[in-house]
């Protein structure tokens, strides 16, 4: 098992645990998660952070895979701080944000970023949840976790991680958010300690990192502790670690949309999540997404066999038609008349289904684009 790396004398952020000769430990990271809506949301909270803010901010906003994204030129234009891709080692500075890469986990050991392809999230890599979580277990009470605007609830496990590590939870006002989900739900499972809009967040930061934070107490660094450290190290791409990971949870009868793996169930207060053996990790409200999207995908599969099937009767019935033999033609048509009939109650099951969440249930909800696009240039 590959231990992961410690602490460092030369860091300019120094993690949960070191000591300050000069002063007491200050919030010095910033963690910001977003999804549908985020580049709005991510442009005005950095407009209003000063040349001088001394923190990093590191930023996760769920992004096509496919595509070079954008997103730091983007926040550049606006941000007075410099803004660049996270890069794979790169010691941790103050005063600047750090963006994930496209298909890439984000995440933070004791003064510097790691750079991973450690397995997805709630079907997203980068995920919110595992730079939130290794920022926790890195960082502790150094960390502040924001979480604005996007769909479901991604952020809401890794904000639970930070405030069990002694940080601090922001969420923005769900009532301006584009899509609301991922506020709504950070604010059902979380004590969350500021709700505000994103035009008074840097105002708020502003004030946050410049506040002393003691170092946490052994219970809150105890708490969790196992289980973070074995999912940090998952994300990190340390596989060995998931045997520790499974113990921790039930074994369900639900398999993996990902890998359709075992799945164990980790329940984590309010919030219910589930992990499989090869180290994919969904929240509940994910999980039923993509099984009820996985249905449709399998009705549809079903109703093209039998389309196929009918088609290839009919090209039978014509063989023996053409060969004289009528009695066998028959047979096949009135087979060619049930594959039509279970063909339509397909059909019309394929027309019924619906992707299910626990969004989708609330009487408050409003349909929205919840997949990952590629920003404005």
């Amino acid at each position: 098992m590959q231990k992961r790396r410690g602490p460092s004398k030369q860091h300019s952020v120094e993690p949960d645990g070191m000591e300050s000769k000069k002063s007491m430990m200050k919030r010095s990271i910033v963690v910001v998660g977003a999804s549908a809506g985020g580049v709005e949301a991510l442009s005005a909270l950095v407009s209003q952070l000063p040349a001088n803010f001394d923190a990093s901010v590191f930023i996760v906003m769920h992004l096509s895979p496919d595509y070079p994204s954008q997103l730091p030129e983007i926040l550049q234009r606006v941000s007075a701080l410099p803004v660049t891709r996270g890069i794979d080692k790169d010691t941790i500075q103050p005063g600047h944000i750090y963006v994930a890469q496209p298909n890439h986990h984000l995440l933070l050991e004791s003064g510097r970023i790691r750079i991973t392809v450690g397995p997805k999230e709630n079907r997203f890599r980068p995920a919110v949840d595992v730079l939130f979580r290794s920022a926790a277990w890195a960082y502790g009470p150094q960390v502040t976790g924001i979480v604005l605007t996007g769909a479901l609830d991604d952020g809401s496990s890794g904000l639970a991680a930070i405030k069990a590590r002694g940080g601090l939870a922001i969420v923005q006002d769900p009532e301006e958010a584009l899509v609301s989900s991922m506020p709504e739900n950070a604010l059902k499972y979380v004590a969350v300690d500021h709700v505000v809009s994103v035009t008074h967040m840097g105002r708020l930061l502003e004030r946050l990192v410049c506040e002393p934070v003691k170092t946490a107490n052994q219970e809150e660094k105890d708490r969790m502790s196992q289980q973070m450290d074995s999912e940090v190290g998952i994300a990190m791409g340390d596989n060995g670690r998931m045997r520790e990971l499974m113990a921790l949870g039930e074994f369900t009868p639900f398999t993996c949309p990902e890998c359709h793996g075992v799945l164990v169930k980790i329940v984590e207060g309010k919030l219910t999540r589930f992990r499989c053996h090869t180290g994919h990790a969904f929240t509940l409200n994910y999980l039923l997404s993509e099984v009820t999207q996985y249905n449709e995908d399998v009705i549809m599969t079903a109703l093209r066999s039998l389309e196929e099937t009918q088609e290839l009767l009919i090209h039978t019935k014509q063989h023996f038609e053409d060969n004289n033999e009528p009695q066998m033609a028959e047979a096949i048509m009135q087979k060619v008349e049930l594959v039509k009939r279970q063909a339509a109650r397909v059909k019309q099951a394929a027309m019924e289904n619906e992707v299910i969440s626990l969004d989708t249930l609330n009487p408050r909800y409003q349909p929205h684009e919840s997949e990952p696009v590629r920003e404005p240039q």
